[in-house]
């Protein structure tokens, strides 16, 4: 008897996971079927949504191997040449380039490349083959919520709201940070309301940025100005929720005026390109990433902050290393290969959501104390063992004490 595989959320880790699945499905292969509350014309061109995603050169690479990344223009792809972080009040800059880390392809490549959440999403659909005459093995049912999951020794069963039941051999919940699904499935999950607000939108600007990120900590807010082109970045403002509303609401005009202003015109005069949009920050960690006959992937299992822009790789790992573990299974509700498979992504990605808590929590407070550890840290970091290792945890090369556990 054939397999089935029920995912629940149609975001890039649902369809990572269905491509990754896909791609290396053989005789056998259990079929897909993903619940969605959005409608498929939604999902099939999705909308530019403000949010820009730092690709490791590693997530780079996993696409290409999908066949996803080739959905991609060259124009609609930024290469990412290294970061600085900023705190304000002091003239000391931390500056992590590509060359700290060791393993590059090549002495000119790239940490990451920059690409709009929109694109990938689009890129990952097309690369399903919905709508080429064939079977692709992936059932969508759109404009459906999930009201109830059952699970029981012979098989699970996703309830939704119009009455209808869809029966499979294990589910995956890849429903965002707040998911129910994960809910439903009886896992808890530990969450960090910031009190923050992060507000996008895409600017251009009068100084170029040379290909690098900035971080920039300033008492009140963080600054991030993500290279998106030339003389083009993805402005980020994390501010009190109220403050990032009222910003939101101004006019374009108005709002290049703010950016120019809260950036001290480090990157000159600023006009903003697009529409701001404000989303609140909260940052979870699922208390386990596998049960019995289920999986959370992508930010179900981990909601990151933003700061250190591993979100959507880690949801990207995650994904592709569990369609891979149930390829070398046979069996996608085998209960040792979900397990295996849930501790081996909590060990490649809780260093990395510790240190950022630890980071946001530090660059956040406001007082003399931790403003003093801050410059502390950031000197730290300015030693070339510090920014080595940086430059690995970014471009997602893990320590080695890491390495192994997280293989």
């Amino acid at each position: 008897m054939s397999q089935h595989i029920i995912i629940i959320g149609a975001g890039p880790a649902g369809l990572a996971f269905a491509r990754a699945y896909q791609s290396g499905a053989g005789r056998g292969a259990a079929r897909i079927t993903i619940i969605e509350r959005q409608s498929q014309t939604v999902i099939a061109a999705p909308q530019p949504d403000g949010r820009e995603i730092a690709l490791t050169r590693q997530s780079v690479a996993m696409l290409e191997r999908l066949g996803v990344w080739q959905q991609i223009l060259a124009d609609e792809a930024w290469p990412l040449t290294g970061a600085r972080v900023i705190d304000s009040g002091t003239p000391f800059v931390m500056a992590i380039d590509a060359h700290a880390t060791r393993g590059a392809a090549r002495a000119d490549a790239p940490m990451g490349m920059m690409v709009s959440n929109h694109i990938i999403r689009r890129a990952l659909y097309d690369g399903l083959g919905f709508g080429s005459g064939h079977d692709n093995g992936i059932d969508l049912i759109c404009d459906a919520s999930v009201t109830g999951i059952e699970r029981n020794a012979h098989g699970v069963t996703v309830q939704l709201d119009d009455g209808q039941a869809v029966s499979g051999d294990v589910v995956l919940a890849a429903d965002s940070r707040f998911s129910a699904a994960r809910a439903m499935l009886g896992i808890g999950v530990d969450m960090l309301p910031t009190g923050k607000s992060m507000l996008l939108a895409r600017v251009e600007h009068a100084l170029d940025h040379g290909g690098i990120a900035s971080e920039w900590f300033d008492y009140g807010q963080t600054i991030a100005m993500l290279p998106l082109g030339p003389h083009m970045s993805s402005f980020i403002l994390t501010v009190p929720h109220a403050s990032a509303q009222h910003i939101g609401a101004l006019t374009r005009e108005a709002l290049g005026d703010i950016i120019t202003q809260r950036t001290d015109g480090r990157w000159g005069r600023c006009e903003a390109r697009s529409p701001a949009h404000v989303y609140p920050l909260t940052m979870t960690y699922s208390h386990h990433f596998s049960g019995p006959r289920a999986a959370l992937i992508g930010d179900a299992a981990v909601g990151m902050h933003p700061v250190t822009a591993h979100g959507f790789n880690f949801g990207l790992m995650g994904s592709v290393r569990l369609a891979r573990a149930m390829h070398r299974s046979g069996d996608v509700a085998n209960p040792a290969m979900l397990r295996g498979w849930g501790v081996r992504h909590r060990a490649a990605t809780l260093p990395l959501y510790v240190a950022t808590r630890s980071i946001v929590g530090l660059y956040t407070d406001e007082h003399v104390a931790a403003k003093l550890a801050r410059r502390a840290v950031l000197r730290l970091g300015g030693t070339a063992p510090a920014r080595a290792l940086m430059s690995r945890l970014l471009s997602d090369k893990k320590p080695r004490v890491f390495g192994r556990l997280s293989a």
